[in-house]
């Protein structure tokens, strides 16, 4: 597939959750359920560029070292094909906190070298397709920076190993939030260790997540620290910009108080204003079974969210330039 000229340089646009939703072994539509046709419509008519699409590890691939579950796949496979036909591109996002099946890497089985077999398995399937961005793990957390570089590192070089080419998006530890990039650590920060991350096909970001309610965690209804976000985020513009990265936000969200929405609008206009460091972005979140979710841009049988209208000017994406 031809990459969009827009494939990599300017992703905007929503996380679509759900098929992170449930245990491994929940039943599709059942315990958990990837994007609906209406909801791709949906991203697509709101002139969007990307989705972020969460999914589970264990649930495509249930036994380390082992073959990709066929149906799974298949759903994940399907998913990105009718995105992609909406001109949407899509974050493959590995939402497992640097954990399978409650156990977290670096330790007993779950090693650097499982993280990169399933990194070498995955690309294959969308070889070629410029409209798949990989994103190595989301939020890795209770993993100090040292050992989640390890993995990183090795997840990497894994894709590149299958030879695939498309962008990559490398996460920091304490839940990747920006406003923690440079925390000391046991061994060093994330700004210490990722400074030197390799890639071989020079084509990754640095994914940051950051919210902006009082504790940076997004689950409380006003945002009090908005402008604390903003100082964090610059923070982490001046140290890419040194080092010659890019990077990517990848959650960020609010409820519809209206600090919130101020909020979200004054992150995505410094995103979309420094796009010669930040590639983009996708607010958290939209999907098919948010229900009265606080955060979720999700529409009802009342229209669209506020938080979606407050985001709406800053995708760009179709009738812009996306600058």
């Amino acid at each position: 597939m031809p990459a969009s000229a827009q494939a990599t340089t300017c992703l905007r646009g929503v996380n679509i959750a759900g098929a992170e939703f449930g245990d491994p072994g929940s039943i599709h539509g059942q315990g958990y359920i990837y994007p609906s046709e209406t909801t791709l419509d949906w991203a697509a008519q709101q002139e969007m560029t990307a989705i972020r699409l969460p999914f589970l590890w264990e649930r495509l691939q249930p036994e380390l070292f082992g073959n990709f579950d066929p149906a799974e796949l298949a759903r994940l496979q399907v998913t990105v094909q009718a995105a992609n036909s909406r001109g949407l591109s899509v974050v493959l996002d590995l939402h497992n906190y640097a954990e399978y099946r409650g156990q977290r890497l670096g330790t007993g089985k779950v090693t650097s070298e499982a993280l990169a077999d399933f990194w070498r398995r995955l690309p294959p399937y969308f070889a070629g397709n410029d409209m798949v961005v990989f994103g190595l793990m989301n939020e890795p957390a209770d993993i100090t920076a040292k050992t989640w570089f390890e993995g990183a590192q090795a997840g990497l070089d894994a894709i590149r190993d299958s030879g695939a080419d498309q962008l990559v998006l490398v996460p920091g530890t304490i839940w990747t939030g920006a406003s923690h990039w440079f925390d000391e650590q046991d061994g060093g920060s994330n700004a210490d260790h990722f400074r030197n991350i390799s890639d071989k096909a020079d084509n990754f970001a640095f994914e940051f997540h950051q919210y902006l309610d009082e504790d940076y965690s997004g689950t409380h209804a006003s945002c009090p620290r908005t402008q604390d976000a903003l100082s964090a985020l610059k923070k982490v513009t001046d140290w890419m910009r040194d080092h010659d990265f890019k990077g990517f936000l990848g959650e960020f969200g609010g409820s519809q108080s209206e600090d919130c929405l101020e909020g979200l609008k004054d992150v995505a206009g410094y995103l979309n204003n420094n796009h010669d460091t930040w590639i983009g972005w996708t607010a958290w979140a939209a999907g098919d079974w948010w229900g009265d979710y606080p955060l979720s841009l999700q529409p009802s049988a009342d229209g669209e969210k506020p938080q979606t209208v407050a985001l709406k000017p800053f995708f760009n994406g179709f009738s812009g330039q996306c600058e």
